[in-house]
């Protein structure tokens, strides 16, 4: 199924067409992503496949990227096992909420710490007002399980990690090796990346950091996020 196909009118629905599209493949993901409601985190048009802006020049993804980067990370992401999680560019604060589910628990209340930053402070605002819509998300925040901070995601967050996973939800110049360095090993890292051949195109890379502490680098498929810079100046 095509992507722009996995649009839905409700949420419920959308996760369904994201599930039978195959581009949701594991229950973890499917029950992580069908508790939280994007209508919280993307006001306009919540339940259609495609990226939205959300001000400050920021965009949420898509949903079926949102899938993408869930279900790569999901086996480097232990439920109730203390998995620790890095969401860099955390925007409205989305899959910050469902990457918690996923190593919380459906219920929220297992071990495991996501942490959301972003460079700008009115998005961070933004993700811990939009969390507080739901009871599933205040227990997240009210528990310390979910942490938003404003920083600068290329350098990361050394405060929390090592990370078993880790998010970037806007493209890089560059594969910045702060972020690989606060990769756990084994751990895994999923980031859209500034191709320096030209022509303007980004690709996924998955990072993945082996037990040894050897990196391995794939690129994989080809995709459109807003830039990974600098905070606007005020």
């Amino acid at each position: 199924m095509a992507a722009w196909r996995c649009s839905g009118r409700t949420n419920t629905e959308l996760i369904q067409n994201l599930y039978k599209g195959h581009l949701i493949t594991s229950s973890r993901v499917r029950d992580a992503m069908s508790s939280v409601d994007r209508a919280h985190y993307a006001p306009h048009s919540p339940y259609e496949d495609s990226p939205q802006g959300i001000g400050f020049s920021a965009t949420i993804s898509a949903p079926h990227m949102h899938a993408s980067a869930a279900e790569s990370l999901l086996g480097f992401m232990p439920e109730n096992k203390g998995a620790r999680v890095l969401d860099v560019g955390c925007g409205s604060g989305y899959l910050t909420h469902v990457l918690a589910n996923v190593v919380c628990g459906g219920d929220g209340t297992g071990d495991g710490k996501v942490v959301g930053i972003d460079h700008i402070k009115g998005l961070t605002d933004m993700s811990l007002k939009n969390m507080r819509k739901s009871e599933e998300g205040r227990r997240l925040l009210d528990s310390g399980k979910v942490e938003f901070v404003t920083g600068d995601g290329r350098k990361g967050y050394a405060a929390a990690g090592p990370y078993d996973a880790i998010h970037v939800g806007a493209a890089a110049l560059e594969l910045h090796q702060e972020l690989v360095d606060q990769l756990k090993s084994p751990g895994r890292m999923f980031i859209p990346v500034e191709d320096k051949g030209g022509w303007g195109s980004q690709w996924i890379w998955v990072v993945d950091k082996d037990e040894n502490g050897k990196v391995k680098k794939e690129k994989t498929m080809g995709v459109r996020y807003v830039p990974l810079t600098d905070a606007p100046k005020t």
